[in-house]
């Protein structure tokens, strides 16, 4: 069957996390290899692409919306409306029952195969959600990636840690990883392309293992800091039960492994962690961070915080509560609990009240804010290393970047810098994001 779309044009809508973005690079790139044309907006496509994640239900929420409104555009137009991502595996043929519109449903694994899809005449929706034990490899060379300085690199997915909560083993399968030899020959590749940064995936990034040598995490964290390449290497996302001392050291040992690390803690009770199935005590993780902190200096570590797990008391919450206070996270993300299908924790009762869960978030946000302000008005005065990664989002006239530790910082310049690393001088502090100047400049923002 042929696979040439030439005269096509796609445009992919992304719900989720950074390994949904960097699959929509991938998708790009594969249309784009098989003559496909990206366009700028929903109304000049006419392949049509919602490509998702399936953790949470509101992400599902905000995919039903805008296939929705995606089904309007077909009227009188040859278009193609398609599924892709974590919910297309988890939902397959379900996401064409009682939605009109839906063309095609594609997972993780299949990828590769939607020119060919793509290609063909539809004779009803095309649902592909075939998964394999073995890495899909998807040459590097194929990415439109999104930015000129920061690049994704995938090295595993799947999990094999079966949270209660969590949907992850089912929408991508078990752990596998990605043979060394093409990590290694695409972080050569992003060097000698001028990239700044590099970040490696994974659902599970820290229990990542080369299928041939055994090569675990820690090695390949070593063995990429001393290889000629990008200066910045960070990587998402870690589980804290596989966070062995080695990956300590190897963070130790080079300075351009970042000193930030995303850690999810989930919650501050030990009572939860164990329903959850999380494997790890309040205590481990206040010793792990205590650990982190003190062979590391200046760490930033941010998190992922769950209100109201099946069971969960208000003695529990205020445990998150104190352990947000101790361990004073540079960031988090929080959430509602939603049961997912499928999961454990699906199959008890949902009985904490939905009262109950607003408030505790609210409650956690607003402690977290204070924090990070606390935090961010502790950087006013200091010189800071910054990659600026492109214009500012509200003022076309300032520039933004990240530093080390992933904080924001905007600031304004005479020419695009975007790429370049600066050193800013921090003048301001939101809860949010840093405000500067570049350090002997006049003119702050």
């Amino acid at each position: 069957m042929t696979t040439d779309l030439r005269g096509r044009t796609f445009f992919i809508r992304t719900f989720g996390c950074q390994m949904n973005e960097n699959d929509s690079e991938k998708i790009a790139g594969i249309l784009a290899a098989a003559g496909a044309f990206p366009a700028g907006r929903e109304e000049d496509a006419d392949i049509l692409i919602v490509n998702t994640c399936a953790v949470r239900a509101k992400s599902v929420e905000k995919m039903a919306s805008y296939i929705g409104r995606l089904g309007r555009l077909k009227a009188g137009r040859k278009v193609r409306i398609g599924v892709t991502g974590c919910v297309a595996q988890v939902e397959g043929k379900a996401l064409t029952v009682g939605r009109k519109g839906i063309d095609f449903v594609v997972g993780p694994d299949g990828y590769l195969r939607l020119p060919r899809i793509l290609a063909g005449a539809f004779s009803g929706p095309v649902v592909d959600t075939a998964q394999s034990p073995d890495w899909q490899e998807a040459p590097p060379l194929l990415l439109a990636r999104s930015s000129p300085a920061s690049a994704f690199v995938t090295i595993m997915e799947g999990c094999d840690n079966f949270c209660a909560y969590c949907i992850v083993p089912l929408a991508r399968g078990r752990e596998k990883s990605r043979p060394l030899p093409s990590i290694r020959a695409e972080v050569d590749d992003l060097g000698r392309r001028g990239y700044r940064e590099i970040q490696f995936l994974g659902q599970n990034v820290n229990s990542y293992r080369d299928p041939a040598s055994g090569t675990g995490f820690a090695s390949l964290l070593e063995e990429t800091a001393r290889r000629p390449g990008p200066e910045w290497i960070r990587f998402v996302t870690s589980h804290p039960r596989n966070f062995g001392p080695e990956i300590i050291e190897a963070m130790a040992a080079s300075p351009r492994i970042c000193r930030q690390l995303h850690l999810p803690l989930q919650s501050g009770s030990s009572g939860v962690l164990d329903r959850m199935n999380r494997g790890y005590t309040r205590a481990e993780y206040l010793d792990l961070a205590a650990r982190l902190r003190k062979r590391l200096p200046g760490i930033a570590l941010s998190t992922d915080i769950i209100v109201g797990f099946p069971g969960e008391t208000e003695a529990e919450f205020q445990d998150t509560l104190t352990a947000l206070e101790e361990i004073r996270f540079a960031a988090i993300f929080s959430f509602r609990y939603s049961p997912r299908p499928g999961t454990a924790s699906s199959r008890i009762p949902d009985d904490v009240p939905l009262e109950a869960k607003r408030r505790r978030l609210i409650e956690v946000q607003a402690l977290q804010k204070r924090l990070q302000t606390d935090f961010h008005r502790g950087l006013v005065g200091r010189v800071l290393r910054v990659l600026a990664t492109g214009p500012g989002k509200k003022d076309a006239s300032a520039f933004s970047g990240r530093t080390e530790g992933g904080q924001v910082v905007n600031f304004r310049a005479a020419a695009d810098v975007t790429g370049r690393f600066l050193d800013i001088e921090i003048t301001g502090a939101g809860p949010y994001s840093l405000r500067g100047r570049i350090a002997g400049a006049a003119d702050p923002i």
